[in-house]
């Protein structure tokens, strides 16, 4: 059956929040000690990693973990602990590096997101972007002139429901006016975008590689699907 439709994540999909010396060279451990290069990617994969827990929180803070996508407030204090946990005791610079977290300015397309998503429009493939987010990711695609490729944006925090949750998905394919038999879902997390599949879409995983390592991951998964 044909693909009429492309629902995609965002974190580590189409954008990745990369690593920039220029905000995480004043960034110091409990020593006061700079922050090598490996710890340095480390607490960035830690932020953005979409299912795994990183750190032990106690009861409170893992409530906050498992419901940070539906809850800003949650989603700041709970980040906040495990950047504490990470090596960054002081406060005001784990505060410093969550704004930076959820900057949309401050993430980076992969190579071929402009590419794919104006060649789908192009196509009359319809566009969605789902994502486990507690922060209006638009401006990212706006800054990119992206926004008018995708057809709606469905955000936990918006809509109150997470992936794998099968009603987040049926959320976005009612509000798109596509069925899940001809929509295709990619994303980097099994767990989490591969729950598409309990609905009955189809699904393809990228690996959220930096964007200077993974080129066409997004053209190679469409292809797969025989799309574009």
């Amino acid at each position: 059956m044909a693909i009429e439709a492309v629902l995609f994540d965002f974190s580590g999909t189409l954008f990745r929040l990369e690593h920039k010396a220029s905000w995480l060279t004043d960034l110091t451990d409990h020593r006061g000690d700079p922050l090598d290069v490996e710890a340095q990617a480390e607490l960035l994969r830690r932020m953005t990693a979409p299912v795994t827990l990183t750190v032990d929180l106690d009861e409170e803070h893992l409530h906050a973990w498992h419901h940070r996508d539906l809850d800003p407030v949650l989603h700041r204090k709970v980040y906040l602990e495990v950047l504490r946990q990470s090596g960054i005791p002081r406060v005001e610079q784990a505060k410093a590096l969550y704004r930076r977290l959820i900057d949309p300015s401050e993430w980076t397309p992969y190579p071929d997101t402009g590419e794919v998503l104006r060649g789908l429009s192009a196509s009359g493939v319809t566009v969605g972007v789902l994502s486990n987010i507690a922060f209006d990711i638009r401006p990212a695609f706006a800054a990119h002139g992206y926004d008018t490729h995708v057809d709606d944006f469905v955000l936990s925090y918006e809509v109150g429901a997470i992936k794998p949750d099968p009603a987040v998905f049926r959320i976005a394919l009612d509000r798109l006016g596509v069925s899940a038999e001809r929509t295709l879902m990619v994303g980097d997390s099994k767990e989490a975008d591969g729950g598409a599949t309990q609905l009955g879409c189809a699904f393809a995983l990228v690996d959220p590689l930096p964007t200077t390592e993974r080129t066409d991951g997004l053209r190679t998964a469409l292809r797969e699907h025989s799309v574009l």
